[in-house]
């Protein structure tokens, strides 16, 4: 019986946080590559529908991979490759735009937030690259897509894509589903406790990097918005800032944050326990950035390898789609 597969990515806009190691990323290391076959990609092209500069991109693409090679994901037991390693993701992303309606792309969540922003520049790519985004999932026989509920409506797209595709042309894809991992941590901001911690974000005071030295992270941790009563209470919707180091915490430990909540008489206790929980969950994975990044051959052989591996199972679909539709194959 074939092993059920996955597909995740990264996309290297910003640095990687602690949200999105205990939101995800560990999970990829400690559950789903022993459980699947499992493909997780850093998907640069998507970065190009915003303003960037370019040695940044390139800069977090590599950052990124060997983040995800620090962190536990093994070579041996999965596949670590770069999405425009692989011709098949661009390819294939045009037939999803003919089979997608403008309406659709239209309704996708940060489409309209951007243009809402009125933004001087909001490039045809942030309309499109949800199409973009089932390419990724369609190529690979994609049985599961764990996300976030963020990402959600994008499976959903993805979804439909695949029905219309498979009624119009014949069975080509696999039709995907979304999966809700349990998340360790929805983190927050820790100074704005109500909003992710994003690694996109402008201000990075609330942000903890998994590059982040360890002085750093207590200092921020140290500075986490908390508020004006004493005693120390697990309470999200009254209390998110307080809350958020809690959840922090039970993450780190493997505890409950409510329970937690109740050994603790001050925030500045509490404070430097998460402080150190955070230090010394990182540290690992810091040290082994470290050693991977003073070796670029070994991660640049991963990647190559990588997308060999990807290409040989994404070009048969794709080669499959470009006939179903009508495309003269190449002699």
């Amino acid at each position: 019986m074939a092993r059920t597969r996955i597909f995740s990515g990264v996309k290297p806009t910003g640095h990687l946080t602690l949200g999105n190691y205990l939101g995800a990323l560990r999970r990829w290391a400690e559950v789903d590559q022993h459980r699947a076959d499992a493909l997780f990609c850093v998907v640069d092209l998507h970065a190009l529908t915003v303003a960037h500069d370019p040695a940044r991109v390139r800069r977090l693409t590599r950052q990124a991979a060997t983040l995800l090679l620090a962190m536990g994901l093994d070579p041996e037991r999965c596949t670590v490759f770069v999405q425009s390693h692989v011709d098949e993701h661009a390819r294939l992303s045009y037939l999803m735009e003919c089979t997608a309606s403008d309406g659709e792309m239209r309704r996708m969540i940060q489409y309209k937030e951007k243009k809402a922003q009125g933004g001087a520049e909001v490039r045809l790519s942030l309309l499109t690259y949800p199409a973009l985004m089932a390419a990724d999932i369609l190529a690979y026989g994609t049985d599961e897509v764990p996300v976030g509920e963020d990402q959600a409506q994008h499976v959903e797209l993805t979804r439909d894509l695949a029905v219309r595709f498979n009624q119009r042309y014949g069975p080509v894809f696999v039709v995907p589903r979304a999966t809700r991992p349990p998340v360790a941590a929805r983190v927050k901001d820790l100074q704005e406790p109500t909003a992710k911690m994003g690694k996109s974000h402008a201000r990075t005071a609330g942000i903890v990097y998994l590059l982040d030295e360890a002085e750093t992270v207590r200092k921020k941790v140290a500075r986490a918005v908390t508020d004006a009563h004493p005693e120390v209470v697990y309470d999200p919707a009254e209390r998110p800032g307080v809350a958020n180091l809690l959840e922090i915490l039970a993450a780190c430990t493997g505890g409950e944050p409510g329970e937690l909540a109740g050994a603790y008489g001050s925030y500045g206790a509490l404070k430097k326990d998460v402080a150190e929980a955070v230090v010394e969950m990182l540290r690992p994975v810091r040290e082994r950035h470290a050693e991977l990044a003073a070796d670029p051959g070994y991660v640049d052989g991963v990647l190559r390898d990588g997308a060999e591996r990807a290409r040989a199972v994404a070009r048969p679909r794709v080669d499959a789609a470009y006939r179903a539709v009508g495309l003269l194959p190449p002699a």
